[in-house]
């Protein structure tokens, strides 16, 4: 089940205030940039990078992920390792609150989200 509207306006605005302070200087964007997707009950953070053979197109590489668990009422949280799968993030594996996971995702103590 998809995240109720109410949650959805919350998440916006928690992911709008995360990327004021998270994202690169405008006159760096076109070469990095810091982007987001709400799908379902997931958000997704992602890093978006020009390829280096061809500019014009762009990849996204994947930063962070948490997903909400409405019957224990807690966000998941994930990161990407090397394998390309999602692993749960054993630091703090899940919070109560979108600005919690976002907080650990911008402090970042273990090097796991942005290196």
């Amino acid at each position: 089940m998809a995240l109720s509207e109410f949650e959805l306006i919350k998440c916006e605005k928690a992911l709008a205030d995360f990327m004021k302070k998270r994202r690169p200087p405008a006159h760096i964007r076109k070469d990095l940039d810091l982007g987001y997707r709400i799908k379902g009950q997931s958000i997704e953070i992602f890093e978006i990078r020009p390829e280096w053979n061809d500019p014009d197109n762009t990849y996204e590489f994947p930063v962070a992920k948490s997903t909400f668990v409405r019957t224990q009422r807690v966000w998941k949280i994930y990161w990407q390792r090397r394998d390309l799968k999602w692993h749960r993030y054993d630091p703090d594996p899940e919070v109560t609150t979108v600005e919690e996971f976002l907080d650990i995702v911008d402090r970042d103590e273990y090097c796991c989200f942005f290196g």
